[in-house]
């Protein structure tokens, strides 16, 4: 077992007090998130160190215990094996899937564990609730990876409001493109297709945006209501003379979801397609791999004979404190691009595309250009520099004994979940939710 000398510091839960080594690091689920998290890790040896993994899945345990020189009794083939041993880390990564968060979230933090927590936080509020007590109650450094909340496009937008580019804030118009084949993939034939195994599509996609949301206008939601549903992606809208897989469908050259030109233009394009290639075949970037994955597996269902049930399109509007509007659109038929936004000002208008920031001023009438100058927006890019900036700063916030840098803890993760669950609410019941008056301003 690892030894790691844990400091005073994570006993008491003061995480004031820098540490003169580097912190030690479990990755729980080193899927597509976990191995990506690692990655920084290692990019930065004087400060964090991976020390063990659980994993389910053989390949990509085995994988990763090689990558990082992991020791037989470091590696677990479950997070609850992990959990059975005494505490051998600082932190842990949790990267598991969506309705096993709680448990983990739990049961670390009982142990002592700081947390980095995949988002959503859990699959229910009731659960968010768990997990936050948890973390409360044991003086845990829990951050949610919203990853939005720390790009350079997102601090150098705040502080533009902050220094009054555009006056007061009055609404704002958000777009979250998820991109036709990524919804394809994530949310018909893959992890998220279904509520009973993951979560509605607004907390398993777009919690990102309602804290995003949140944290741009800086005021509590006072209401919400929501409009969506499953429109396309069902046995109704299937083209005459389709079959249940593409591999053996007649139309399957003349379908836009076809999982043969999206997985195979993986091996052949990288990027995204790569990306997503690379999980459906365990990281084995072959013809064969991708054929036997394609016959046999999830990814090669048609889309229209899958088993998902989570909308494909949904609309949210929310009212913040002070009278501050906002609405955001989550669609599936878009193509792979950055969100959208326009963010309304008494002064002025700020337009934003998670790269470009254009402002516009009402008084001068001229129109400033900012370039973040980042990668891209989706996972495989790295969310717009938002992992590694999220990463460093919890990270640091440890290390240097610097919590304030934690900027997507406990309180302000739970007020944009619960917003997110009243947005579920209220799509359900054909209603408008009003919240509580816990204050969520960030």
């Amino acid at each position: 077992m690892p030894s790691t000398s844990l400091p005073a510091s994570f006993v008491t839960g003061d995480l004031a007090r820098p540490m003169d080594r580097p912190v030690t690091i479990a990755v729980l689920g080193a899927g597509a998130r976990g191995s990506a998290y690692a990655e920084l890790a290692a990019a930065r040896p004087e400060s964090a160190r991976i020390v063990a993994v659980a994993e389910p899945h053989d390949p990509h345990r085995t994988a990763f215990a090689a990558r990082y020189g992991l020791s037989p009794e470091a590696v677990f083939d479950t997070w609850q094996d992990f959990a059975a041993e005494p505490r051998m880390a600082d932190v842990a990564v949790i990267a598991v899937m969506d309705a096993d968060h709680l448990a983990a979230a739990t049961r670390l933090a009982d142990l002592g564990y700081q947390i980095l927590l995949e988002k959503p936080m859990a699959t229910t509020e009731a659960d968010c609730e768990a997990i936050a007590a948890a973390a409360r109650r044991n003086g845990t450094a829990l951050a949610v990876c919203h990853v939005m909340r720390y790009t350079p496009y997102t601090v150098t937008l705040k502080k533009l409001i902050a220094e009054g580019a555009i006056g007061d804030i009055t609404s704002v118009q958000h777009l979250e493109p998820i991109g036709y084949y990524h919804f394809a993939h994530s949310f018909v034939r893959g992890n998220w297709r279904r509520e009973d195994e993951s979560s509605f599509l607004l907390m398993a996609k777009a919690c990102h945006d309602i804290d995003w949301l949140n944290h741009i206008v800086g005021r509590p939601v006072r209401q919400v209501s929501s409009f969506g549903s499953l429109t396309h992606f069902r046995a109704s809208q299937a083209p005459e003379g389709a079959g249940d897989r593409c591999v053996s469908c007649k139309v399957e050259p003349d379908c836009a979801y076809s999982a043969l030109r999206m997985y195979y233009g993986g091996l052949r394009q990288g990027g995204t397609k790569r990306y997503f290639t690379r999980i459906i075949t365990a990281g084995e970037l072959t013809e064969t791999a991708t054929a036997k994955a394609l016959a046999e597996g999830p990814y090669g269902r048609c889309v229209y004979a899958s088993d998902n049930d989570v909308v494909d399109h949904q609309v949210v509007n929310l009212e913040y404190e002070d009278g501050v509007t906002a609405s955001f659109t989550l669609t599936a038929f878009t193509p792979l691009e950055n969100r959208h936004t326009k963010i309304f000002g008494s002064r002025g208008q700020i337009t934003g595309d998670g790269r470009h920031i254009e402002v516009y001023d009402f008084l001068t009438e001229r129109t400033t250009v900012i370039d973040t100058s980042m990668d891209g927006a989706s996972a495989a890019e790295g969310h717009a520099g938002g992992d590694e900036a999220m990463f460093n700063a919890f990270i640091d916030a440890l290390h240097g004994g610097s919590p304030e840098l934690i900027v997507s803890g406990i309180d302000d993760t739970l007020a944009s979940h619960r917003v997110v669950f009243a947005a579920e609410r209220a799509r359900r019941s054909h209603s408008v939710v009003t919240l509580d008056t816990v204050d969520s301003r960030s």
